[in-house]
This record gives C-alpha cells, structure tokens and sequence, in this order.
C-alpha cells in the first residue's frame, strides 16, 4: 500500500490484525498466520502508534477489542476481503484450477458449507463442486479409498494420512433414542446415563472418532453397551426408532430427522462436537488447497464470527 510520510500499512499488518480481531488470542493469531507471537505484538503496536488510539484492552487472562479497534475492524474488513478475493481469481486463473472437487457429507451436512462452496465457485469459475454423501458409521473410508476428495467430518480424526482442514462448525451432542425409551421424556441427561443405554454400533470407525459420541465407559467407569451394527445412517435411525438401540449424534439431526418414533435429549456434560474438513496428504491438490482456503475465507466472514456484534472474550494463555 502507498507510504504516507511513514504511515505505511501493510497488508500483513492487516491481516494480523483481522485475524486478532477475530481470534482475540495472540497464540492462535500467530499459529493461523504462521508468524510468531511477538511478530503479532509488534505488528498491533504499530497500528495503535499510526492510529494514536489502543485497538485492544489486553490482560493475562483475556483479549477484547475498544471501540476503536471495533470501528477499524468493520472499515477494513470488507475492503481486505475485495483485495483478496481479487487476488485469489486472478491467481486461480494463472494456476489454471478447473474441473470437479468431489465432497464426501453425511446426510444434511452440506448446508455447513454452502458459503464455502459458494466462495469457492466465485473464485474459480472453471470449477465445480459434486456433493457425495458418506456414511457415520463409517465416516473415513471414502477419503481414504479415494471416492471423494474432501471430507466433512466430525473430530478427532485418526491416522498421519489425512491432513486436517478448517474447523467448519460446532455443536452440542444429544442422545438419539427411540420415543419409547425411559430416557426419552428427560430434558436433558449426563454422560451417566449413558450406562442404562445399549449404543448402536459402527462398522468401520476409530475408537477415539466413536467416543466423541459414544462413548466406552461413563464417567463413574460402568461399561456403555454395544448393540446391533449399522453400516449406514438410515440403519441407524430404523435401529434407534425400532427400540434396538440409542446413538450420539450431533444437534442438527434433531433438526432434519424429526420422526414422530425418535426422541433427541441433549448431553449435558458431553463436549461439544467439531467438524471440520479433512483429505488425504498424498492426494492434495491445488484444487483441495484452493477449496480449503475458501473454506476458511467463509467461515471467518460468518457474522458470528464478528467481534464488533458480541462482547467476546478468550483466555490469551498459549
């Protein structure tokens, strides 16, 4: 950008600033922008000398943006995603990214990232996106057996094989069960409870990938029942409305599958789930980098994601 008698903005400086905004944690700014912590500090003391305002109230513990630095926010993010946006065409354009991705999502999933798929088609008009659905109970081996480039899937993921992408989104975690069940009327349940229950089980999934939902043992250390196998997800619905079995889902399925024979009662004390996107390291292109970073271009534009909206706070510790 042009040198205004040593006013001169960078766009790095830009960049870390937005990402700050959005982070308000210096650890995670530096490790998303591959710089270090201390760059991120010096490149924030510069903007607030050019400016002459503090652009962030920061303690040991917490990281907030001052109104100045909620108004620098809203000024130049619009305007830092034009230029990049422009730079991402052009650039697609030299490299030539043309063709068919193919996307592997469960069920209704594709909705999580309807906004990445429609950056990504605007940035590369030569490209198309396919979505392929792929199934719970087995939710790695299209990626892994190549059937799909991209997987949308829910976290921790097994295995040095596959690079994981950007975190899409979160959600809590219920019990899907049938509306029969004695579970069923509760208004909400403990990962206890989960001892009175039999889990319908996977075909072929990690244990640590099954326990984000399912998990072996509740906290007090009684064993958490398996049932019949399902190799699909409408074997698991019929399995959990038919009585033979219960299953931890994610909260928008309780959204999309609202038969009058299941009930869906939240897990107080489970973690919430993560999805996120994941591909095969060998088999990355520039068309699966060129859709990973749209990816992460969306999702840190969705309005939630806008520090001047909330009054947001993040512990700073790295």
């Amino acid at each position: 950008m042009k040198n205004d008698g040593g006013r001169r903005v960078e766009i790095r400086d830009i960049e870390i600033f937005l990402t700050l905004a959005q982070e308000l944690h210096f650890g995670r700014t530096a490790e998303r922008l591959h710089v270090s912590p201390a760059r991120v500090t010096q490149s924030v003391k510069k903007q607030e000398r050019r400016i002459g305002a503090l652009l962030f109230d920061r303690t040991t513990r917490a990281v907030r943006l001052t109104p100045a630095g909620q108004q620098l926010y809203r000024e130049l993010d619009a305007g830092y995603r034009q230029i990049m946006d422009g730079i991402e065409t052009v650039s697609a354009a030299a490299r030539g990214i043309s063709g068919t991705l193919t996307l592997g999502c469960m069920g209704p999933h594709p909705w999580a990232v309807a906004d990445a798929i429609e950056l990504f088609r605007t940035r590369h008009p030569g490209a198309e996106v396919q979505i392929r659905e792929i199934q719970p109970p087995a939710p790695l081996e299209a990626v892994r057996a190549g059937d799909v480039d991209v997987s949308l899937v829910w976290l921790p993921v097994d295995g040095a094989d596959l690079t994981v992408g950007p975190l899409v989104h979160t959600a809590p975690v219920l019990l899907m069960l049938s509306a029969e069940h004695a579970l069923a009327a509760r208004q909400s349940i403990g990962l206890e409870d989960l001892g009175d229950c039999v889990i319908i089980a996977g075909q072929s999934i990690s244990e640590t990938m099954d326990a984000a939902f399912n998990p072996l043992r509740t906290p007090s250390g009684r064993p958490i029942r398996r049932g019949p196998r399902a190799a699909t997800w409408h074997e698991i619905l019929h399995l959990v409305a038919s009585g033979q079995g219960a299953a931890g889902v994610s909260a928008e399925a309780a959204d999309f599958y609202p038969w009058p024979s299941l009930a869906f009662v939240p897990i107080q004390d489970a973690p919430a789930c993560r999805w996120a996107l994941v591909w095969r390291t060998a088999a990355e292109t520039p068309m699966i980098a060129a859709f990973a970073r749209a990816a992460a271009d969306a999702i840190s534009a969705r309005p939630n994601r806008n520090p001047s909206k909330a009054d947001v706070h993040a512990d700073v510790s790295t």
